[in-house]
């Protein structure tokens, strides 16, 4: 046995141990419900769950239980307690999500299927600033990261979001919200040390000037090892570190008007072979409320992002500067009618160079843009039937006009019923991996060279949704919520052979549909005891469009059918906190990927303002393959000092 895997031993039998002390001391959790002194909980209870008020669905509050969409909120103190350690990993809190990790640094995460390599029908935003790349239509998960302790909440839809959200909103919406600098008073400072999670230190400082000002500064930064090779077991190259930092101001000069600016720079080295690859990133953000009167409100909002990436395996540096600006109103038109309108632009500057003739996005420089409208109206046909349309009318330099409708219906007949059901489109607009991608590097094609080009004429993939909910509270203690799917796909990215040449071109000569339900649910048999979880079942399938032939187009769905989770936080005496979390993904078929079950555990403790913590990850095995069969996750340990004043 290498000193590896004696370490792995060592560490499971730890938490065996640690599991079986917690399950002992569920013995005292009866004791604990009937003695009055216990001390409150700062968890929220079942019904404040389901009435914490969301914004993603319709851009303004509306009750969780009450919304017409498949719809899940991870809260503070689910990621808190579960103790994951950055973004990707607090998404799979989510049961209507699949996430995979690919590498140390690389994950890829979608709704509701399409799950691969280059997965790009998923928008994502933090505080309302979208962080996808032209490159591919997808998300770099290595630079998404934020100071966890001060999430407030994310809003993950499953489904179509493109009437309020735009492109690439095809099969859910991810809506990262950070808590406001007047909800981060005090200083925050953690630090943490394991054997994947090599060590992570963060510090955050809250305060305010004057009664109306409020500002925070944060730094964190998180060191990881590298993986394994599941071929020869060997140690990947994939090791990285991350290093972030920014701040945000709040403040409120009258009754009517509240501003916030943010911003955030962050840095980052990947080993690769044959050496390093790294990225850097800046933005700032800035938001402006004006509150008319209690039934109107505009708000206006405007960033810039600037991110840098050199990638050696492909030899690609790329630059990219996104300028945003975006304008919304809400206001009731009568007692029936509620609307939400606005407007938005978007000016994406790339220059995208490459080293070699390996491949290239070709031209080398490129200027994009986006210019959005829409308009939504939530009409009360009775008191407890809403009825919800609207459409966004989107242009891009790519595909010029696409237009976005959706209609949403929901029933709640009671404080403990919605049924809901709704029919939308979407579309996922081309990037530069549909148009400027060239294999080799040559701007004209050499007739006597096998070669891939980006196709001039690649239109905007679509889907056509239907959805079908219901969610019910049957009692004080459970909630459960059920969504049902049909979607089908229309111009699906292909990769076909020009007749007669050695070239290949991106088309769009691949569609799908897709059927599946999502079932979730929220359950507190005691105060001291909270278990959330939930089921998920996809099935996709694909074919080609007559007079097309792509031979990998089951590489654009590699999903597993069945997805469960679980995560149970269970408060035991002497400010003792045992917390797991379950999950398990069925197996992919292309490329193949065994099925898997793993479990976190994180044991705490609380002293005052101190919490001393264990947290260990991937638990079931020593390693596990998430994704394609080329890197083992590996079973993980750290200890974590938290210290809140």
């Amino acid at each position: 046995m290498t000193c590896r895997e004696n370490q792995r031993s060592c560490q499971c039998h730890i938490f065996i141990l640690a599991i079986t002390v917690g399950l002992l001391c569920c013995n005292s959790i009866t004791a604990q419900v009937a003695d009055n002194s216990v001390k409150k909980l700062k968890d929220l209870s079942l019904e404040e769950l389901m009435n914490i008020e969301v914004t993603t669905v319709s851009k303004k509050a509306e009750k969780l239980a009450e919304v017409a969409s498949a719809i899940q909120v991870i809260t503070q103190e689910d990621i808190r307690r579960s103790g994951v350690t950055n973004l990707p990993d607090a998404l799979r809190l989510s049961p209507n999500l699949e996430v995979a990790q690919i590498s140390a640094y690389a994950w890829i995460i979608s709704a509701r299927g399409f799950n691969a390599a280059f997965s790009n029908k998923l928008l994502v935003m933090i505080d309302g600033r979208v962080v996808y790349s032209p490159l591919f239509a997808g998300v770099f998960w290595d630079a998404q990261s934020v100071l966890l302790e001060d999430v407030d909440r994310i809003e993950i839809i499953s489904g179509p979001g493109g009437t309020i959200w735009g492109a690439n909103a095809v099969n859910g919406v991810i809506n990262i919200i950070n808590k406001k600098a007047t909800d981060t008073q005090g200083l925050y400072a953690s630090v943490g040390m394991g054997d994947f999670l090599k060590n992570e230190a963060s510090i955050r400082y809250g305060g305010k000037a004057g009664k109306i000002f409020y500002y925070k500064a944060y730094l964190q930064r998180n060191d990881y090892g590298a993986t394994m090779r599941s071929t020869n077991n060997t140690v990947n190259n994939d090791a990285w570190f991350l290093t972030q930092g920014g701040f945000r101001l709040d403040w409120t000069s009258s009754a009517k008007n509240i501003f916030m600016l943010q911003g955030n720079l962050y840095g980052s080295d990947e080993q690769t072979a044959p050496s390093k690859s790294s990225f850097t990133g800046q933005n700032i953000e800035g938001q402006w409320a004006h509150q008319f009167s209690d039934s109107s409100q505009l708000i206006i909002q405007a960033y810039y992002d600037r991110t840098w990436r050199h990638d050696i395996p492909s030899t690609i540096s790329d630059k990219l500067e996104t300028y945003d600006l975006d304008v919304q109103h809400n206001f009731n038109l009568n007692k029936t009618n509620s609307l939400v309108w606005g407007l938005g632009y978007r000016y994406m500057h790339n220059e995208s160079e490459h080293s070699t003739t390996f491949l290239a996005f070709l031209p080398e420089i490129k200027d994009m843009y986006l210019f959005s409208s829409f308009v939504q109206d939530e009409i009360s046909v009775a008191h407890d039937v809403k009825v919800t349309v609207g459409a966004k009318l989107q242009n891009n330099n790519y595909t010029q006009w696409e237009v976005q409708p959706s209609a949403r219906l929901a029933w709640t007949p009671n404080d403990q019923n919605t049924v809901w059901a709704a029919c939308s489109r979407a579309i996922r607009a081309p990037s530069r991996i549909d148009k400027d991608y060239y294999l080799p590097a040559y701007r004209v094609m050499s007739p006597d060279t096998p070669n891939v080009a980006g196709g001039p004429n690649f239109k905007s993939e679509s889907v056509i949704a239907y959805e079908l909910g219901y969610r019910v509270q049957p009692c004080s203690k459970l909630s459960l919520s059920l969504a049902t799917f049909y979607n089908q796909y229309y111009n699906i990215y292909s990769v076909e052979a020009i007749p007669n040449t050695l070239t290949y071109q991106i088309q769009n000569g691949t569609e799908a549909d897709s059927r599946g339900i999502e079932l979730s649910g929220l359950y507190q048999p005691f105060t001291i005891w909270k278990l959330r979880g939930g089921y998920s079942y996809c099935l996709v399938n694909m074919w080609i469009k007559p007079g097309h032939v792509y031979n990998n187009y089951a590489d654009l769905a590699n999903d597993p059918q069945h997805i469960i989770s679980l995560q149970s936080m269970l408060d035991l005496p002497k400010n003792f906190r045992f917390n797991t979390t379950i999950r398990y993904s069925g197996s992919r078929p292309k490329p193949a990927t065994a099925k898997y079950f793993t479990y976190d555990v994180n044991i705490s403790w609380t002293y005052k303002n101190i919490e001393l913590a264990v947290i260990g990850q991937n638990l079931s095995q020593a390693e596990h393959v998430e994704y394609g069969g080329q890197s083992q996750i590996p079973r993980s340990v750290y200890g974590k000092l938290t210290c809140r004043l």
